[in-house]
């Protein structure tokens, strides 16, 4: 990282916690720290061995082990469950995870993109309301985690990927918001998921932009960065019109690790890929909501040193310092600050942010939990 860009990443972030991850005895804290914070690139000798050393680690060989089942064999849980097969395929590519790299992961990868409709919509085996036995179902939730998940580790070129993606673009509708993605009935049983019909979803929406900005720019489809703007109204709105069932209070500035859901580091995670909206050229209202963002998940999740303490996890990670609340953890410190590092150009707009004065949800303000770095 240059060391202007480094000086306004640190202005944002409070204390540097560089030394501390690159010395941690958490080998995927490392691998973040050197390509999410120094940018090193994937052939650096240093990186090559920080990558090697964060897949052989005990931390990502349980998570492997542990890779929940796909397809009849398993009835696939909410779409928000760690238990669900695309949201720890995620955790692992976080953690330095790729294509190639283990044949557990590779088996788990041709399961979920062997069931698809004619459509281009990926197929999952789950419970479907007024019906008693589970069956084969797509909604947007599946067919957009499972498209990136195979973008992650490789696969974007093969067939099935392809086909997805084509479906996901031709499904970029004219919402009540704006452009973005709704809630699509299952053909087979006609269950649309929550949500108001013609309204954007979230979730949904934050799917289909996460998959298609880890793309080229050349292989994104058009109006993906108006999309991304529709995300960013809905924060903007968030006093006015709460789309159901997700809020922008607390829980949504809060982490809770692993991450894998629509909440402040997700939206983060995928604008921080199209600075295009909310970049040097961009427009001025997208920088100023996407300081917004910034400051808060600053402000609700980084303690001293420059440290994250998970004030939010998820159970079965009680063995990973990111599935506990009580001391620090380098993984979590390494993966939040590689968000937010990439939006050091707005580190002038991000510290003029009082966080607590911000409306929320419901008109109110937000307080963050201590110990918090606030900014204002």
């Amino acid at each position: 990282m240059p060391h202007l860009e480094r000086d306004r990443w640190v202005l944002i972030w409070g204390d540097d916690p560089l030394e501390w991850l690159l010395t941690s005895e958490e080998a995927p804290a490392r691998w973040v720290a050197l390509t999410g914070l120094l940018e090193r690139p994937e052939d650096d000798p240093d990186v090559i061995a920080a990558r090697a050393a964060a897949v052989s680690s005990p931390m990502v060989q349980e998570l492997i082990a542990g890779l929940p089942a796909w397809g009849t064999a398993a009835v696939v849980p909410g779409h928000d469950s760690p238990a669900y097969l695309p949201n720890r395929l995620h955790l692992l590519a976080d953690l330095g995870v790729r294509g190639g790299d283990d044949e557990r992961v590779e088996r788990a990868l041709d399961a979920l993109g062997g069931h698809q409709t004619d459509a281009g919509r990926f197929l999952a085996w789950g419970k479907a309301p007024r019906r008693p036995d589970p069956l084969w179902g797509t909604l947007p939730c599946d067919t957009h985690a499972i498209a990136e998940v195979l973008i992650r580790y490789g696969r974007a070129g093969r067939p099935a990927a392809r086909q997805a993606l084509a479906r996901m673009a031709a499904d970029l509708a004219d919402t009540d918001q704006g452009p973005a993605w709704t809630c699509i009935p299952d053909p087979a049983v006609g269950f649309r998921g929550p949500g108001r019909k013609g309204e954007v979803c979230p979730q949904v929406s934050l799917e289909a932009l996460r998959a298609f900005s880890r793309l080229p720019e050349a292989e994104r489809p058009d109006g993906l960065i108006d999309a991304a703007n529709t995300l960013l109204d809905v924060w903007r709105d968030r006093g006015s019109r709460r789309p159901y069932m997700f809020g922008h209070g607390f829980r949504f500035k809060t982490v809770k690790w692993p991450p894998h859901w629509y909440g402040a580091y997700w939206v983060l995670d995928t604008l921080g890929r199209l600075p295009a909206l909310w970049g040097p050229g961009g427009d001025p209202e997208a920088a100023r909501s996407t300081a917004e963002l910034v400051a808060c998940v600053v402000a609700y999740n980084v303690g001293p040193s420059g440290r994250v303490t998970p004030g939010s996890v998820y159970r079965g990670f009680e063995g990973f310092s990111f599935g506990q609340k009580k001391v620090p953890s380098p993984t979590a410190t390494a993966l939040l600050a590689q968000v937010v590092h990439r939006f050091a150009d707005l580190a002038p707009a991000v510290a003029g942010v009082d966080v607590l004065a911000l409306a929320g949800a419901r008109g109110g303000t937000g307080t963050p939990r201590p110990p918090a770095v606030l900014r204002g």
